[in-house]
C-alpha cells in the first residue's frame, strides 16, 4: 500500500499504511497517524462516497496539531482499497451494511490495539450516513460524532418516487453493476471548476484534481445503479421521524448552505430531531466543508475544537 504525494498536498509525517481485510477477504488501505506527546484521543476520518485519504491531508494535520491520533481509511470500492466489481472505475456496493461491517474491521484491526481512547468519528456524506447508521443500532464504537453534510437525501430529485422505484426494478433486472443512466467513469474531481458542485475554493479544488492527474487509480466515476439502490434504501430509514430520535451519541452537524449534492431541508429535520445533536449550518459553503476556503474552515474548527475532545458528562 502506498500514499500519493503531489507538491501542493504533503503527507503529514510518520504515516503508518497498511492494508487490513474486511471479513470477506477485501483488502481495505489505512493511514495512521500519532502526534508528538500525549495525545488526547483516536479521530477516525471517514470520507464520502468517490474519496480517498489524500483528500484528507490538511484536516489529518489540522487534527495532529490538536494532539489527535487520526486513522483515514479507503472505503470499499473506492480510493486503494479493493474494489467489488473488475471495473475500478465502479464504486459499487449492494448494501450500506457492508460500510458498516468495513468500519467494524477498522475498530478490531486498528483501533483497539494501536490507538487511544477516546475515539471520535469525523464523517463526510456517505461515510456520515455510515456512521448514523451504526449509531442508530447503538453499536458505535465513537464517544462523538462529527458530520459535515451527511447524505440523508439527495438533492434535487424532481420526481424522488419515480427515482427510487427505477433504481429498484433495474437492480432487481441484474442492472445493479452498470453505471447508471448517462453515468460513466469520467472521475469527479476533473471537470472544471467553475463546473464544480463541492467547493468555492479554486485552489483546493485544483490541489484535489492534482492527486487525481497524478494517480488516476485513486479515482472513481459515477455510481452503479446497485449502489445508487443501497443509497435509497438507507435514505427511506432516514425519512422515519423516530430513527434520529434512537441516535444518542452526542453528534455536531454542519450543513452547507449552498449545498446541492445533499437535501439541505431532509438534513435540517433530521438534525434537528436528534436527541443529543447540535446543528450548524455554514453560509457560503458547497457540499465538501473541508475542502472549503479559510473562513468556513475556521468556523468548523471552531466548533470542533468546543466539542471535541468533551467529557463525558456533558
Amino acid at each position: 500500500m502506498e500514499v500519493i504525494l503531489t507538491p501542493d498536498n504533503p503527507v503529514p509525517p510518520d504515516a503508518n499504511v497498511s492494508s487490513i481485510r474486511a471479513v470477506d477477504g477485501m483488502a481495505l488501505r489505512v493511514v495512521r497517524w500519532h502526534p508528538p506527546g500525549l495525545s488526547k484521543g483516536t479521530v477516525v476520518i471517514c470520507q464520502g462516497r468517490a474519496e480517498f485519504v489524500e483528500k484528507y491531508f490538511e484536516t489529518s494535520t489540522d487534527l495532529l496539531q490538536r494532539g489527535l491520533t487520526v486513522v483515514a481509511f479507503d472505503w470499499r470500492g473506492q480510493g486503494l482499497s479493493g474494489r467489488e466489481l473488475d471495473n475500478s472505475r465502479k464504486g459499487h456496493i449492494d448494501d450500506f451494511s457492508l460500510y458498516e461491517r468495513d468500519l467494524d474491521c477498522i475498530l478490531e484491526q486498528v483501533l483497539k490495539p494501536f490507538c487511544p481512547q477516546p475515539w471520535f468519528g469525523l464523517a463526510h456524506s456517505m461515510g456520515a450516513a455510515v456512521v448514523l447508521r451504526q449509531s442508530r443500532f447503538g453499536r458505535s464504537p465513537f464517544e462523538r460524532l462529527v458530520l459535515t453534510a451527511p447524505l440523508i437525501d439527495i438533492h434535487g430529485l424532481r420526481f424522488p418516487g419515480l427515482a427510487r422505484l427505477t433504481a429498484k426494478l433495474l437492480d432487481l433486472a441484474g442492472l445493479g453493476s452498470a453505471f447508471i443512466p448517462g453515468g460513466g467513469e469520467t472521475a469527479l474531481l476533473t471537470r472544471p471548476f467553475q463546473d464544480n458542485r463541492l467547493t468555492f475554493d479554486p485552489q483546493r479544488y485544483e490541489r484535489n484534481n492534482n492527486i487525481v492527474a497524478a494517480a488516476s487509480h485513486v479515482a472513481i466515476g459515477d455510481p452503479t445503479i446497485g449502489w445508487v439502490d443501497a443509497a435509497f434504501a438507507q435514505i427511506e430509514e432516514f425519512a422515519d421521524a423516530e430513527y434520529p430520535r434512537r441516535i444518542l451519541t452526542p453528534a455536531l452537524v454542519f450543513a452547507a448552505a449552498n449545498d446541492t449534492v445533499v437535501d439541505g431541508a431532509a438534513l435540517e429535520r433530521f438534525a434537528t430531531r436528534l436527541k443529543a445533536g447540535r446543528l450548524v449550518t455554514l453560509a457560503r459553503a458547497r457540499h465538501e466543508i473541508l475542502a472549503e476556503c479559510d473562513d468556513v474552515r475556521e468556523q468548523f474548527w471552531a466548533a470542533f475544537d468546543a466539542f471535541i475532545p468533551g467529557t463525558r458528562d456533558e
